[in-house]
């Protein structure tokens, strides 16, 4: 419960370490612990693929989003700066079913990263295609797969009714899977991570597990 409420509530170890008469060491380890037992049980790409198409899915949705983390100094922190939200972070890639509950979550790369070069380094196209599912959020081009995104006006040039009009369409059908993320940075601890970017990973996907262990409301 003590690690629950850190996770959710994001919580300081050392306030929760002196409300419960214990060591913030102890806190700490219990955290780590829990956040390893709890990713181990996360499913790779191609069981949670193979689930979904048991459970009956026929198409799943694809998005990446940006896990913010405190600005750091040096050269090396430059790469998590996203110019597109123009903050700092990390950049991971997820999969979720229809409904738009998240069945996967890829591995934290530099929040510079665009959704194609993540979708291409898992070999994305390649892993639906073996489970025979649909996606949406993916240009079916076998030569030259990309992620479908939607048309941003510039200064000099301002959207086309018909462009105006894609980028509603793609909207209405990246709902389910923005539906996903919300509740995964439900998680408070997600606000603005303090943990070292290389243990994220591990972190998003114990909460993608305990994300699925809650029950829902929906239908």
């Amino acid at each position: 419960m003590i690690v629950l409420a850190i996770l959710r509530h994001d919580q300081r170890l050392a306030d929760m370490a002196g409300g419960n008469d214990m060591s913030e060491s102890t806190v700490r380890r219990w955290r780590d612990e829990l956040i390893g037992l709890l990713s181990a049980q996360a499913p790779r790409l191609d069981r949670a693929l193979k689930k979904a198409v048991k459970q009956g899915g026929q198409a799943v949705l694809i998005d990446g989003t940006l896990i913010r983390t405190r600005r750091r100094t040096g050269k090396a922190d430059r790469r998590n700066y996203s110019g597109k939200h123009r903050s700092h972070g990390l950049h991971f890639l997820a999969l979720t079913d229809e409904n738009g509950r998240l069945i996967w979550i890829s591995a934290a790369r530099p929040g510079r990263t665009h959704d194609n070069t993540a979708a291409r380094h898992d070999h994305i196209l390649a892993h639906l295609r073996a489970a025979g599912l649909g996606f949406r959020g993916l240009d079916n081009d076998i030569l030259d797969p990309v992620i479908i995104t939607g048309y941003t006006a510039t200064r000099t040039h301002k959207l086309t009714p018909g462009q105006k009009t894609a980028n509603r369409v793609l909207a209405v059908g990246r709902a389910p899977v923005e539906h996903g993320f919300a509740h995964l940075k439900n998680w408070r601890t997600l606000t603005k991570l303090r943990t070292d970017p290389d243990r994220a990973t591990r972190l998003l996907r114990a909460l993608l597990v305990l994300t699925n262990l809650e029950p829902t409301t929906d239908g």
